[in-house]
């Protein structure tokens, strides 16, 4: 569900507001009839972003990943 306020109601419930965001709840707020802003909440600090070695396994690289092509290595002076 998604919470409408306008910037003057907004300027009066700021923190309902950004507790509705931490919520996970859309919080929108609109100049007139136009939305024009949305609340999100932050990234929590500490908390991982990613799990290192999620991939393991999953991902092949071919033989030949770090060759040159052989008119690109020319070009680039990296072989004669």
């Amino acid at each position: 569900m998604t919470h409408t306020f306008s910037i003057g109601e907004a300027k009066t419930n700021l923190s309902k507001l950004v507790a509705l965001a931490e919520r996970g709840e859309s919080v929108e707020l609109r100049r007139g009839r136009q939305p024009v802003v949305r609340l999100v909440p932050l990234p929590r600090a500490g908390a991982a972003q990613r799990e290192p070695g999620a991939l393991a396994g999953r991902i092949r690289l071919a033989d030949d990943f770090d060759a040159w092509p052989e008119d690109v290595a020319r070009a680039l002076g990296v072989e004669d």
